[in-house]
Protein backbone atom coordinates (compact mmCIF):
# COMPACT_ATOMS: atom_id res chain seq x y z
CA UNK A 1 0.00 0.00 0.00
CA UNK A 2 1.73 3.57 -0.94
CA UNK A 3 0.94 6.38 1.18
CA UNK A 4 0.08 9.73 -1.65
CA UNK A 5 0.38 13.11 0.13
CA UNK A 6 -2.59 15.29 -2.09
CA UNK A 7 -1.45 18.69 -1.80
CA UNK A 8 -3.40 21.50 -2.03
CA UNK A 9 -0.99 24.82 -0.93
CA UNK A 10 -2.01 26.44 -4.17
CA UNK A 11 -5.82 26.96 -3.48
CA UNK A 12 -5.55 28.68 -0.42
CA UNK A 13 -6.70 31.97 -1.94
CA UNK A 14 -9.70 29.91 -3.42
CA UNK A 15 -10.19 29.03 0.45
CA UNK A 16 -9.95 32.43 1.95
CA UNK A 17 -12.04 33.70 -0.75
CA UNK A 18 -15.19 32.07 0.36
CA UNK A 19 -17.81 33.31 2.90
CA UNK A 20 -17.93 31.47 6.26
CA UNK A 21 -20.13 28.75 6.28
CA UNK A 22 -20.86 26.54 9.06
CA UNK A 23 -21.12 23.25 7.54
CA UNK A 24 -19.09 21.98 4.94
CA UNK A 25 -21.24 18.56 3.53
CA UNK A 26 -24.35 16.55 3.77
CA UNK A 27 -24.04 13.15 3.07
CA UNK A 28 -27.44 12.17 0.59
CA UNK A 29 -27.08 7.95 0.03
CA UNK A 30 -26.88 6.47 1.77
CA UNK A 31 -29.57 7.79 4.45
CA UNK A 32 -27.70 9.25 7.45
CA UNK A 33 -27.89 8.16 11.06
CA UNK A 34 -27.87 11.37 12.58
CA UNK A 35 -30.74 13.93 11.74
CA UNK A 36 -28.87 16.67 9.54
CA UNK A 37 -29.73 20.67 9.49
CA UNK A 38 -29.58 22.06 5.41
CA UNK A 39 -26.04 22.62 6.07
CA UNK A 40 -25.39 18.91 7.50
CA UNK A 41 -24.53 20.11 11.02
CA UNK A 42 -24.09 18.42 12.85
CA UNK A 43 -20.46 16.72 11.06
CA UNK A 44 -17.91 17.84 13.73
CA UNK A 45 -16.28 15.08 16.15
CA UNK A 46 -14.80 11.47 14.78
CA UNK A 47 -15.77 9.25 14.03
CA UNK A 48 -19.70 9.65 12.96
CA UNK A 49 -20.24 13.58 13.59
CA UNK A 50 -22.03 15.48 16.08
CA UNK A 51 -19.79 17.87 18.66
CA UNK A 52 -18.60 18.04 21.94
CA UNK A 53 -21.95 19.66 22.98
CA UNK A 54 -23.97 18.43 20.32
CA UNK A 55 -24.08 14.84 19.64
CA UNK A 56 -27.07 14.47 17.35
CA UNK A 57 -29.75 13.13 17.05
CA UNK A 58 -30.27 9.31 15.56
CA UNK A 59 -32.66 8.86 12.55
CA UNK A 60 -33.09 5.32 13.22
CA UNK A 61 -32.30 4.93 9.44
CA UNK A 62 -30.99 1.66 8.21
CA UNK A 63 -29.49 0.91 4.81
CA UNK A 64 -30.14 -3.02 3.85
CA UNK A 65 -27.73 -4.05 1.28
CA UNK A 66 -26.35 -7.52 -0.42
CA UNK A 67 -22.63 -8.35 0.19
CA UNK A 68 -20.58 -7.82 -2.95
CA UNK A 69 -23.32 -5.24 -4.59
CA UNK A 70 -22.00 -1.67 -4.67
CA UNK A 71 -24.02 1.09 -2.64
CA UNK A 72 -24.80 4.47 -4.21
CA UNK A 73 -22.90 6.94 -2.12
CA UNK A 74 -24.03 10.70 -2.95
CA UNK A 75 -22.69 14.12 -1.48
CA UNK A 76 -23.33 17.55 -1.77
CA UNK A 77 -20.51 19.75 -0.52
CA UNK A 78 -22.05 23.04 1.43
CA UNK A 79 -18.99 25.09 1.81
CA UNK A 80 -15.87 24.82 -0.50
CA UNK A 81 -12.05 23.91 0.64
CA UNK A 82 -9.97 21.96 -1.33
CA UNK A 83 -9.70 18.48 -0.56
CA UNK A 84 -10.62 14.30 -1.01
CA UNK A 85 -13.60 12.47 0.65
CA UNK A 86 -12.84 8.76 1.96
CA UNK A 87 -15.18 5.62 3.01
CA UNK A 88 -15.00 3.15 5.59
CA UNK A 89 -16.91 0.67 6.98
CA UNK A 90 -16.95 -0.67 10.87
CA UNK A 91 -18.47 -4.29 10.75
CA UNK A 92 -18.76 -4.57 14.80
CA UNK A 93 -17.44 -1.43 16.40
CA UNK A 94 -16.94 1.99 15.16
CA UNK A 95 -13.49 1.39 17.23
CA UNK A 96 -13.01 -0.52 13.56
CA UNK A 97 -12.68 2.81 11.85
CA UNK A 98 -9.57 4.14 10.99
CA UNK A 99 -8.18 7.29 12.24
CA UNK A 100 -8.55 10.57 10.01
CA UNK A 101 -6.54 11.21 7.24
CA UNK A 102 -2.78 11.93 8.25
CA UNK A 103 -2.61 15.70 7.75
CA UNK A 104 1.10 18.21 6.84
CA UNK A 105 0.55 21.54 8.24
CA UNK A 106 1.78 24.98 8.51
CA UNK A 107 1.92 27.56 10.87
CA UNK A 108 -1.32 30.29 10.47
CA UNK A 109 -2.01 33.22 11.48
CA UNK A 110 -4.48 31.45 13.83
CA UNK A 111 -2.85 28.14 14.07
CA UNK A 112 -1.98 25.31 11.82
CA UNK A 113 -3.52 25.04 8.41
CA UNK A 114 -4.05 22.25 6.79
CA UNK A 115 -1.62 22.01 3.59
CA UNK A 116 -1.82 18.16 2.61
CA UNK A 117 -3.64 15.32 3.38
CA UNK A 118 -2.47 11.04 3.29
CA UNK A 119 -4.66 9.23 0.55
CA UNK A 120 -3.75 5.35 1.09
CA UNK A 121 -3.75 3.45 -2.15
CA UNK A 122 -4.95 1.10 -2.86
CA UNK A 123 -7.19 1.30 -0.09
CA UNK A 124 -7.27 -1.58 2.56
CA UNK A 125 -9.87 -2.59 5.19
CA UNK A 126 -11.78 -0.90 6.66
CA UNK A 127 -11.30 1.66 4.58
CA UNK A 128 -13.32 0.82 0.93
CA UNK A 129 -12.23 3.87 -1.40
CA UNK A 130 -10.07 6.88 -0.60
CA UNK A 131 -9.23 9.71 -2.68
CA UNK A 132 -12.75 10.30 -3.70
CA UNK A 133 -14.02 13.59 -5.27
CA UNK A 134 -10.27 15.22 -5.19
CA UNK A 135 -11.02 18.61 -5.98
CA UNK A 136 -8.90 21.88 -5.79
CA UNK A 137 -12.20 24.06 -6.66
CA UNK A 138 -15.88 24.03 -6.34
CA UNK A 139 -18.22 21.45 -7.38
CA UNK A 140 -20.87 22.61 -9.91
CA UNK A 141 -23.42 19.51 -9.00
CA UNK A 142 -23.63 16.81 -6.23
CA UNK A 143 -20.80 14.08 -6.25
CA UNK A 144 -21.80 10.21 -6.36
CA UNK A 145 -20.48 7.18 -7.12
CA UNK A 146 -20.94 3.02 -6.32
CA UNK A 147 -18.87 1.29 -4.04
CA UNK A 148 -18.48 -2.33 -3.87
CA UNK A 149 -19.74 -4.04 -0.49
CA UNK A 150 -17.72 -6.62 1.27
CA UNK A 151 -19.34 -10.07 0.97
CA UNK A 152 -20.18 -10.29 4.57
CA UNK A 153 -23.04 -10.39 6.90
CA UNK A 154 -24.23 -7.58 10.05
CA UNK A 155 -27.24 -6.07 11.39
CA UNK A 156 -25.82 -3.34 12.04
CA UNK A 157 -22.65 -1.75 10.27
CA UNK A 158 -21.12 1.70 10.03
CA UNK A 159 -20.28 3.50 6.50
CA UNK A 160 -18.13 6.22 7.29
CA UNK A 161 -17.69 9.16 4.81
CA UNK A 162 -15.72 12.07 5.71
CA UNK A 163 -14.18 14.63 4.09
CA UNK A 164 -10.85 15.64 4.34
CA UNK A 165 -10.25 19.71 3.99
CA UNK A 166 -6.87 21.55 3.11
CA UNK A 167 -6.30 24.97 3.35
CA UNK A 168 -8.64 25.21 6.53
CA UNK A 169 -7.57 26.11 10.29
CA UNK A 170 -7.95 23.21 12.88
CA UNK A 171 -11.37 22.37 14.22
CA UNK A 172 -11.43 22.24 17.96
CA UNK A 173 -13.58 18.65 17.05
CA UNK A 174 -12.20 17.07 14.02
CA UNK A 175 -8.66 18.62 13.25
CA UNK A 176 -9.15 19.08 9.42
CA UNK A 177 -12.19 16.13 8.96
CA UNK A 178 -15.43 16.37 8.71
CA UNK A 179 -17.26 13.17 9.67
CA UNK A 180 -20.62 11.66 8.01
CA UNK A 181 -22.02 8.30 8.87
CA UNK A 182 -24.57 5.69 7.57
CA UNK A 183 -25.85 2.55 9.63
CA UNK A 184 -26.31 -0.73 7.32
CA UNK A 185 -27.42 -3.91 6.95
CA UNK A 186 -25.58 -6.13 4.99
CA UNK A 187 -26.68 -9.22 4.06
CA UNK A 188 -23.62 -12.37 2.75
CA UNK A 189 -24.71 -14.02 -0.89
CA UNK A 190 -24.28 -17.11 -0.60
CA UNK A 191 -22.73 -17.83 -3.82
CA UNK A 192 -19.76 -15.51 -3.02
CA UNK A 193 -17.01 -16.40 -0.89
CA UNK A 194 -17.25 -14.38 2.35
CA UNK A 195 -15.04 -11.26 2.10
CA UNK A 196 -12.23 -12.31 5.15
CA UNK A 197 -10.36 -9.29 5.22
CA UNK A 198 -13.11 -7.97 7.22
CA UNK A 199 -14.35 -9.10 10.89
CA UNK A 200 -16.83 -11.89 11.92
CA UNK A 201 -19.68 -10.15 12.96
CA UNK A 202 -20.15 -10.95 16.92
CA UNK A 203 -23.38 -11.71 17.87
Amino acid sequence: MRTVYALFGGCILLAVLVPPVTAHFRLLEPASWLQESELGDPQWSAPCGGTSTDPGKPTGAITKIQGGDRLHIRIREMAFHPGFYRVALAVNSRDELPRDPEASTEEGPSGPRSVSGAIHYPPSPPVLADGLFLHIAPFDKEQDTDIEIPNVNCTKCTLQVIEFMAAHNRNRDGDFTYHHCAELQIRANPNKPIDTRFPTEKK
